[in-house]
Order: C-alpha cells, then structure tokens, then sequence
C-alpha cells in the first residue's frame, strides 16, 4: 500500500510541474510584463503604492505559479547542450516561431512530456495488476518515454513543411502581382507592400517583415537575404538571387519577375506531377489493410455459407467429428 501511495504523490507532482511548464511554454512571450502594467495602473490613477503592495496586488498566477515554473524551465535548460539549442532555435525560426516559443522552452517542454508520460506509466503499472515481466514494462516505460520526447519534435517537423509548402504554392501567383506592380511604376518595396495588404499567408508575412526591416534601416538585399533564410526553400533562395543580381547589374526588374514567376509555375507543376505519381504507391498500403480485406469479406461470405450447407459442409461436419 505504502508503494503505491509514493507512486501516486511522485506522479501527482511530475504532473503538476508538466502543467505549469506547458502553461508557460503556450504563453505569448511577446505579452507586457504584468508588474509593470500594474505599475502603469497605479501611475494612471495618481495613487502612490509601495512595490511589495503592488506585487500583492497581482494574481497568484503571476506571483507564484509562472515563477515556480520559469525557475523549473531553467534548471532544465542547464543541462541542454548549446548546440541542440542553436539547431531548435534555427528550426522554430524555420516554422515561423510559433507562439513566440523560445529553443529552451521548446527543449523544457520537450523534457517534461517524457517525465510526464514515464510517471503516468509508472503510475499505470502500481495501480494496475499487469501481468508482464520486469524486461517488457521496462521496454513499454522506454518506448513510452521516447514518444512523449520526439513528440513535439515531429510536431515541429510537421509545421517546417506546411509553411514551406505554403510559401511554395503561393509564390508563382504573389510574383505575377510583383510584375504586374513593377509594370505598372511600382518600385520593388511598393510591390511588396501590395502583395502584404493584398495576401494574408506565410509569403505576404515575410514580405512585411522584410518591409518592416528596411524601414528600420536594413539594407534591402540583406533583408531578402534574411527572409529566404528564414523560410529555407531553393525556390526563394533563387528568387532573392535573382532579386539581388538584377539590382547589382541594372537588369530591368519587371523582366526578372516574369522569368521567375515562370520558372515557378513550372516547378509547381512538377512538384504537383510527383505528388500525382506517388499516389497510387501511397494508397497500397490502406488498400491492402482495409479495402480488399472488407472485399474478401463481402465476396465469400455468401460462398462460405452455402458451401457449410450444401453436401460437402455435411461431409467436413462429420469427418470433423
């Protein structure tokens, strides 16, 4: 009994950690700090506060729970190696940075859904009457543990190629507006500028923040330079390419673009085509498992019974017996 009681405390806490970490890691970073906007508030109203009062007079939340958790968050990050830190933080950069998410808190977060799980396992195994041996729980708690780790891994992985397959699709057609804009007397930046307030996905974000960099003194090829980084696909690395070679040689714009915008398409087509030549190879599998197993069943079951009645079910029937 006294066993299993441990286990359940142990289980308890790890769970209660898990959430308070997965509650920071889901926050918006980029939110104002809340002593300072109770400070404002104060300030605001013209009442003179002490810090300790207006520490008070925050939620428990903001007083206890999320540093409790920063705190947990970094005791975690001292034992991730920088260079882990560096490849997660190129490939959040790579997704977009969602949520605003930071490498150690990716890592943090990456950490505790595999203590979580492996205490949940733990937890499974006293409470339950499993009958297996001391090597296969070991091996579940392993196979476990390793999901709940490479979990959010693939889930990053996954989010790189939707956004890079976004950016990929939407480029032939934000490029043909870039030469229609350029056509008509638009410089470069005021093409752009159309393309963000005409679009709203990944490609006319990146467009903006390019936009946003240059008005803040960048240099308009190392910003380009710095969006195709960011998204991490040939085709936008070409296309800065291009973008940066024509502007360095006097090569007319509006002809660069068409060229782009038609090898784009071109390549579209193409990736299309692939994707249309791997489908009948990818539908195998769920044909195999599924569809012609349900087809077998349909289809002999009538002959099945009628044999079982006819002569021939009498004489297997009897010789069984």
């Amino acid at each position: 009994m006294l066993p299993t009681i441990i286990f359940i405390v142990i289980g308890a806490v790890i769970l209660i950690g898990a959430v308070l970490l997965v509650i920071v890691g889901l926050r918006d970073t980029r939110e104002n700090d809340p002593l300072q906007q109770r400070l404002a508030e104060f300030a605001a109203r013209g009442e003179t506060a002490s810090l300790e009062e207006i520490e008070l007079s925050q939620p428990l939340s903001e007083r206890v729970v999320f540093p409790i958790a920063r705190r947990l968050g970094d005791f975690v990050i001292r034992f991730t190696p920088q260079n882990a830190l560096q490849t997660t933080a190129r490939r959040l950069e790579l997704a977009g940075d969602p949520r605003g998410i930071e490498p150690a808190t990716f890592w943090a977060l990456r950490i505790v859904l595999a203590v979580v799980i492996g205490g949940f396992m733990i937890f499974i195994y006293s409470i339950g009457n499993l009958t297996w041996s001391l090597t296969n729980k070991i091996l579940a708690l392993a196979i476990f543990v390793g999901l709940g780790f490479y979990v959010p891994d693939l889930m990053l992985t996954s989010r790189i190629q939707r956004r890079q397959k976004a950016v990929r699709k939407a480029m032939p057609d934000a490029l043909d507006l870039l030469t229609i804009c350029v056509e008509a007397g638009l410089g470069f930046d005021g093409a752009m500028q159309k393309v963000y307030e005409k679009w709203d996905n990944e490609l006319s974000l990146s467009f903006g923040r390019v936009l946003r960099e240059i008005q803040l003194g960048k240099l308009r090829r190392d910003a380009l330079r710095d969006m195709a980084n960011r998204i991490g696909i040939p085709e936008m690395t070409s296309f800065v390419a291009a973008i940066i070679q024509s502007e360095q040689l006097g090569v007319s714009m509006a002809k660069v673009l068409r060229i782009q915008s038609d090898q784009m398409r071109i390549k579209r087509r193409q990736l299309a085509e692939e994707m249309a030549h791997q489908a009948p190879v990818k539908m195998l599998i769920p044909m195999a498992l599924l569809i012609f197993p349900s087809i077998c069943i349909v289809l002999m079951t009538p002959a099945v019974l009628m044999m079982f009645r006819s002569v021939l079910g009498g004489v297997l029937f009897r010789g069984g017996q």
